[in-house]
């Protein structure tokens, strides 16, 4: 009986919690993270382990460039459930974007855990896209001195090759624009579009002309061929 009353006194609570995360989740989506985060910082005082939760608070104090905080919630995701590649993935990219905010020597003491995020989170999915390509700008970005290496970059870019030709010919093109090999960049980012044709290929290409080749004309057209072929 008392079994029988306890699950008829949790029913409501656990309908009004569902509607709570619900409505949460929704205005998340909709980019109404001010007013998503407090129902979410509720719902964590009644679950302080739940992941998806602890997910979305840290990719709203993410997206507000709130980096320690953000941090604060994907260590914990990635303590609780350390199998997740993603949970690392973000973690890493937080402690990165701190890191360029940071004095120089104090970044320079945090790019080794930024570096074993990012790998952690490939070991883990062997797939996994977003994490090359953070590896790509850390040791594009880096001085050469504390490990910054072109080499090294294309290490990642050839990986990437192999999982989706699209972003393969993307990672090489950005390693070519970042040297300022236009010509090389613009030979890739006309592959990318070819493979792909997705709008970030057709991006790129038309910031390359624009902003580094001076041929703002061709950066238009790019755009309008873009636009022409994905009327609806």
């Amino acid at each position: 009986m008392k079994l029988i009353l306890k699950i008829i006194f949790l029913l409501p609570l656990m309908g009004f919690s569902q509607s709570d995360f619900e409505k949460a989740e929704k205005l998340f989506h909709q980019s109404k993270h001010a007013l998503a985060k407090p129902i979410f910082e509720n719902i964590l005082k009644e679950k302080p382990s739940d992941l998806k939760t602890l997910e979305y608070l840290g990719d709203i104090e993410g997206a507000s460039k709130a980096w320690t905080n953000a941090m604060f919630y994907y260590d914990k995701l990635r303590k609780l459930k350390p199998s997740e590649a993603n949970y690392h993935y973000k973690y890493g990219g937080c402690l990165g974007m701190k890191a360029k905010e940071s004095n120089k020597f104090k970044a320079l003491g945090m790019i080794d855990d930024i570096k074993s995020s990012f790998e952690k989170a490939i070991q883990l999915n062997p797939n996994h896209i977003e994490a090359r390509w953070a590896l790509i700008e850390l040791y594009l970005e880096l001085p050469g001195i504390v490990g910054g290496s072109e080499k090294k970059a294309h290490k990642y870019s050839d990986e990437l090759f192999k999982i989706s030709l699209v972003d393969g010919y993307l990672s090489k093109g950005r390693i070519a624009e970042y040297f300022n090999r236009y010509k090389e960049a613009e030979s890739n980012y006309k592959k990318a579009i070819e493979i792909g044709g997705s709008k970030t290929s057709y991006q790129k290409l038309a910031n390359l002309y624009k902003n580094k080749m001076n041929q703002p004309e061709k950066a238009k057209l790019v755009l309008e061929t873009y636009q022409e072929k994905n009327k609806s």
